[in-house]
């Protein structure tokens, strides 16, 4: 179990209709640190996630966050308790301006009154979202596209944020940037647990591995023990992770 964990799992089953995808899954993710979950199609990786967002219910177990009991939070309570999820794919309104997308990200807020200033804030800390705000969203490259989405997210000031398969479609060039604002998240102190099918490069920067296998935990580790493992080079990040459905 990590040290300071902010989400705990305690042996948690979930799954989709009779088919079970985590299968007593424990684990701890360690607060303000950037943490890569790996494992092989079917894993359950994608799964962890919705679960723990509240997208996808416990059939047994317990999930812990930020010292709560958290099990059967829905998503709106767990925006509510600081954790906030950026699934896999793009998910704006491409006819929308980059101002309404963000403005639209901020509906959850509990006090809408508080959205122009954090707008204006994630605006100065992040020039080209002032410098496209009238602009569609579906102008913008893929890397602008990402990192809109998770300037989304931040409007809501998270103390962990899910993030699923950020790179998926950029170009390497885009690919760095997007590692770039993720390493910047957790200077700023906010908590990040990544799924990437590059998984090398996630974990390089990455100050945590967590690799599943059959929906439970097989290892938790330092980032830099799990790219030296011989044993997990070759089973999970010879030539990177595949996207599987469903995870």
């Amino acid at each position: 179990m990590a040290a300071d964990p902010i989400l705990v799992l305690d042996d948690v089953v979930a799954g989709y209709g009779k088919m079970t995808i985590l299968n007593g899954l424990s684990a701890g993710i360690r607060r303000g640190a950037i943490t890569t979950v790996i494992g092989p199609n079917g894993a359950g990786k994608s799964t962890l996630f919705k679960t723990v967002f509240g997208l996808l219910g416990v059939r047994s177990g317990r999930v812990t966050f930020d010292g709560r009991d958290t099990t059967s939070f829905a998503p709106r309570r767990m925006l509510d308790a600081g954790m906030c999820y950026v699934p896999q794919g793009r998910n704006l309104f491409p006819e929308l301006s980059v101002r309404h997308n963000l403005e639209l990200g901020g509906v959850a807020l509990s006090d809408p009154s508080k959205l122009a200033g954090r707008m204006e804030a994630m605006m100065a800390r992040f020039p080209m979202l002032r410098e496209k705000a009238d602009a569609q969203a579906s102008t913008l490259s893929g890397g602008q596209q990402k990192l809109l989405e998770v300037v989304r997210g931040l409007l809501l000031e998270p103390t962990l944020m899910l993030i699923d398969e950020p790179s998926i479609g950029l170009s390497p060039l885009m690919v760095q940037e997007v590692f770039s604002i993720l390493k910047d998240l957790r200077a700023a102190g906010v908590t990040i647990l990544l799924i990437e099918q590059n998984a090398r490069q996630a974990l390089a920067i990455s100050d945590y591995g967590l690799v599943l296998e059959q929906g439970q935990a097989r290892l938790s580790d330092s980032a830099a023990a799990i790219l030296a493992d011989p044993r997990i080079a070759q089973l999970f990040l010879g030539g990177g992770l595949a996207t599987e459905t469903p995870r």
